[in-house]
């Protein structure tokens, strides 16, 4: 069951360059910086209201978030995800419905969570997201 909007992830092309717009304008603070070796990321995360603006900034060229940077140079938002009890569950519901799916099974993710994806060309034009704390 969903339970929340968990964070936004927006693309950028350099945390360093960016935490000055979240900071210094915004108003926000910097809970932690991690990188995801397996996503090919390396992630910032913002509080805002209990939903994280999650930054995405590519460590390889072959990173989907370098992808994306490509085809958006001015980077933007990458995907919207959602708090569920069971990622697995999810993405069998999603594809049981007739939904692309990006991820058959969930993966890691930043923060230990358990996550997977939807195509966006299933979703309405949005890259979707579930994520749960990953169990043991």
């Amino acid at each position: 069951m969903l339970k929340k909007i968990d964070h936004l992830g927006i693309a950028v092309t350099s945390i360093e360059e960016a935490r000055p717009y979240y900071e210094n304008v915004l108003g926000l603070k910097l809970d932690r910086i991690e990188e995801v070796p397996s996503q090919k990321v390396k992630t910032a995360f913002f509080d805002i209201g209990g939903v994280w603006l999650e930054l995405l900034e590519p460590t390889s060229p072959e990173s989907p978030i370098a992808k994306y940077l490509e085809k958006n140079p001015s980077g933007g938002l990458h995907h919207l995800a959602f708090l569920s009890d069971d990622v697995r569950n999810e993405l069998a519901s999603a594809g049981e419905k007739g939904i692309k799916l990006i991820d058959q099974t969930p993966r890691g993710g930043a923060g230990g969570m358990s996550i997977g994806f939807l195509h966006p060309k299933a979703t309405l034009g949005v890259l979707t997201e579930f994520c749960s704390p990953a169990k043991d």
